[in-house]
């Protein structure tokens, strides 16, 4: 449960160089404990590289990061904090139980302790059965889900996870959420994904950083609300003439913020549109028009990345 009295991670006036590159330009948020807090950004954005400061893989070139009330500099913060990266890291020639057992030894993890939570982490990935078979065998979606057990197996109270959905099937996507979510009774994860749907069910804040500059922190719902390219009603009419669409169109630009005519159908574009349905159902009624039949396309977190990052492609 989300605790926002209670601040995990404290990042301030946060700045990174890389030469004349900013990648990282003056960021400041807080992460509060048990929350899941999703990074957006299109590629080259600074995600990575404010993850890779947060767990103490880079120096800030500016700007301070707390964890805990203390700076992230400090060696013994890293114990506390788990990562899952983008690319897939395990050792070829070692079974699963053994990738665990080695990870958990060089946190200095041992014995019966150390056995239970191998056996803990691969049963609740579903790879209890592969337990003795080597990594590079596994499936795509095996090898994912070994990653995240890696970097569970010190029980860190900081999750951070790189695209923790990328290549798993449908089921395995389904399996590897609701242990993400079961997770926050204990832990605050911080999530990168370009998966705009994965953000949206799993995250209960998401911060969207373009050229390394924090443009809006807010919960998807609402972001969505408030920002995108708006809800999307198509509403199929019977009218008598053009001239009453017109007129129907008119009165509805009114309360709305796009409405285009599309044969005997009106597309309607606004934020938050669900509560003007109520609305927009009077004025076609007072224009003395029939309703055969209402589409609805809700705002996405998609629409609100698009709005605020653009269109045009990243490299």
């Amino acid at each position: 449960m989300v605790n926002s009295n209670k601040i995990t991670i404290k990042i301030s006036n946060l700045t990174k160089l890389f030469g004349q590159l900013v990648a990282v330009n003056d960021l400041s948020l807080d992460i509060y404990k048990g929350e899941i807090f999703g990074f957006l950004g299109p590629n080259g954005a600074g995600k990575t590289t404010t993850i890779n400061m947060i767990s103490g893989l880079l120096s800030p070139t500016n700007g301070t990061i707390t964890i805990f009330n203390k700076y992230s500099d400090n060696n013994n913060l890293k114990t506390h904090i788990g990562i899952c990266p983008q690319e897939n890291i395990f050792w070829p020639k070692l079974t699963c139980s053994e990738q665990l057992i080695f990870m958990g030894n060089m946190y200095g993890l041992s014995g019966k302790s150390l056995k239970k939570r191998v056996g803990e982490l691969l049963d609740w990935m579903a790879l209890n059965d592969k337990r003795d078979t080597l990594a590079y065998k596994l499936s795509g979606g095996m090898k994912r889900r070994l990653n995240i057990c890696l970097a569970l197996i010190h029980d860190p109270e900081i999750l951070i996870l790189d695209e923790p959905e990328a290549g798993l099937d449908p089921q395995s996507r389904i399996l590897v959420r609701n242990f993400i979510k079961s997770l926050t009774k204990e832990k605050t994860i911080i999530l990168t994904t370009h998966n705009m749907d994965e953000a949206d069910r799993l995250s209960n804040r998401v911060a969207i950083i373009d050229h390394g500059k924090l443009l809006l922190v807010d919960s998807p719902e609402n972001l969505k609300k408030t920002i995108g390219e708006g809800d999307l009603l198509e509403i199929d009419l019977t009218v008598k003439s053009t001239a009453k669409l017109d007129d129907i169109q008119q009165s509805l630009m009114k309360i709305c913020d796009n409405v285009l005519i599309r044969d005997n159908s009106l597309i309607v574009k606004s934020v938050n549109l669900i509560e003007l349905i109520s609305a927009i159902t009077d004025r076609v009624n007072q224009n003395g028009a029939k309703i055969n039949k209402f589409t609805l396309r809700e705002n996405t977190l998609e629409d609100v990345f698009i709005h605020l990052t653009g269109r045009m492609l990243r490299q």
